[in-house]
Order: C-alpha cells, then sequence, then structure tokens
C-alpha cells in the first residue's frame, strides 16, 4: 500500500484534473447551445437546397453544356473530404469519423480508384497523414471559425478540382448533430450531384429567368457552398456534444477516484495509528520489564 504522503498527493492531483474536466463541460455546455441554434436555423435551408439540386440534376442530365459541375463521367479519381476537429478531449467524435472515412478510402482504393483527401481539421489530416495516404491539403483552424466565407473558399477548391478534371467524384465526410450524447458518421456524395430519381421521367421542368446556363451557374456552386458550411456546423455542434458527454464522464470518474483515495488515505492513516500506538506500548512494556 502507498504511504500517506503519495496518496494525498495523488488525491491533490486528481482534484486538480477534476476541476480543468469541469471547466471543460462547461465551457463545451455554453458553445453548445450556440453551435446547436446554429446548425437548427440553417439545416431546413441546407436540406432544401440539396433537394432542388437533386430535382435539377434529374431534369437535367450530364449536360455538361450547362454546367460543367453536373458532368457525369467515368470515375477514376476520387476526392475525400474528411471533416474533423483540430483539438481532442471530444471522446470518440474524431475516432469515428477517422475509422469510416478510412474504410470508405480502403473501398475505394480497394476498386482500382484513385483517392485523395483534403482535410478539414488537424485530426483527420494527422490520421491519413501517418498511413501515407493523398493528402491534397489541409485547411486548420477553419472548424471551429465555421464561418461562411470559409466553407466558401473550401467549395471554390472543390469545384475548381472537379471542373478541372483533378477529380471525377467527391465524397463528404462529416459527423450529423443530433443531441449532446448522439452523433452520426456521414458519408454523402457531394459531386456529381445525385438526380432525385423520382422526378426523373415526370417530363416536366422549371422555368428560368433570366436563363438555364446563368442561374444554374449561381446555384450549383451556392450548393456546393452550403454543403460544407451545412457540414462545418454539424460537426461543430457534435464536437461540443461530444465533449461536453466527455468531460462529464471525466469529471465523474475522478470524484470516484477520489472517494477511493480518501478511503486508501484513511485506511493508511489508522495504520500508521496502530503502528504508533504498538510501538508505544511495545516501549512502556520493556520499561516494565
Amino acid at each position: 500500500m502507498a504511504n500517506l504522503k503519495e496518496i494525498r498527493t495523488r488525491i491533490a492531483s486528481v482534484k486538480n484534473t477534476q476541476k480543468i474536466t469541469k471547466a471543460m463541460y462547461l465551457v463545451a455546455a455554453a458553445r453548445l447551445r450556440k453551435a446547436q441554434e446554429a446548425i437548427t436555423n440553417m439545416r431546413p435551408y441546407a436540406v432544401s437546397t440539396m433537394d432542388m439540386m437533386g430535382s435539377i440534376s434529374a431534369r437535367v442530365g450530364n449536360d455538361e453544356s450547362v454546367h460543367p459541375l453536373l458532368e457525369k463521367r467515368e470515375v477514376n479519381k476520387v476526392l475525400l473530404v474528411v471533416l474533423t476537429s483540430d483539438r481532442g478531449l471530444a471522446g470518440g467524435f474524431n475516432a469515428s469519423m477517422n475509422k469510416a472515412a478510412w474504410k470508405k478510402h480502403q473501398e475505394l482504393i480497394e476498386d482500382g480508384k484513385e483517392v485523395r483527401v483534403l482535410g478539414i481539421g488537424r485530426k483527420g489530416a494527422d490520421f491519413f497523414g501517418r498511413r501515407d495516404a493523398n493528402i491534397d491539403r489541409t485547411y486548420v483552424e477553419t472548424f471551429h471559425d465555421a464561418s461562411y466565407d470559409a466553407a466558401g473558399l473550401i467549395s471554390d477548391a472543390i469545384a475548381k478540382a472537379f471542373i478541372d478534371g483533378e477529380v471525377d467524384a467527391v465524397y463528404l465526410g462529416f459527423n450529423e448533430f443530433k443531441s449532446a450524447m448522439t452523433q452520426i458518421v456521414r458519408m454523402d456524395q457531394m459531386l456529381p450531384f445525385e438526380p432525385d430519381p423520382t422526378l426523373a421521367e415526370d417530363g416536366g421542368d422549371y422555368l428560368y429567368e433570366p436563363d438555364q446556363e446563368t442561374l444554374l451557374g449561381e446555384l450549383l456552386p451556392l450548393a456546393l457552398h452550403v454543403q460544407i458550411y451545412r457540414a462545418l456546423l454539424e460537426s461543430l455542434a457534435s464536437e461540443h456534444g461530444a465533449r461536453m458527454s466527455a468531460m462529464d464522464s471525466a469529471t465523474k470518474n475522478a470524484k470516484e477516484m477520489i472517494d477511493s483515495l480518501t478511503l486508501q488515505a484513511n485506511r493508511a492513516r489508522q495504520a500508521a495509528i496502530t503502528t504508533e500506538l504498538m510501538e508505544i506500548i511495545s516501549g512502556a512494556e520493556s520499561l516494565k520489564g
């Protein structure tokens, strides 16, 4: 058994850690409320935008003359966009995303595709870098900013790579926020746009003003922009929820450890007192003799 001084030192250390985890829990809880409100407001707009793009894709087909982002070609080169955080201590938030992205990466490789990885967040980029994956580029300190402008820079780079023929398909991996306790890993196809099969053969179309090419030239890049922005907001809320849960568990575990160490300290203290009493009694008996 450790001596009393060592146990008390451990108790002090665990209490300091508990203060840190509790503070991180409170910070994550405060940030989660703001992030949850942002994604709740954004999600209906994003879903409607993608529904509209699915409808347009079904009606236009693969007519590249309308817009190059609608071109559907044989897929040989794939860009895998992986969205993680720059920091850890968020439970399984980063690990689950990296695991799902790596699984998709390996499936594409086994299917004979050339795969490049675009990392949004340091944790994902580091994960793929350690596995010698083909890292196209990395965006750090973008995830926690989660601004609309930052999402635009990323979506513009993705659109350019697709239009220039550097990649034939783009997949986006992110954590969809459900609650503080639940995040769902998603791997969605960004490009080419997936048509809505329910609208493929209905024979109808939209009325375009001023014209189809001009309008789609604005809408299609906007749809990519919205996809990235939504993924940033979803992941940001998911990270705060995961970190809040992880820090809450860590704080509770620290309390249990403190209770256990306190019990050990009391036993060690009682043992020390008993030993001292025995020594005093033994000394007194020897003097009598």
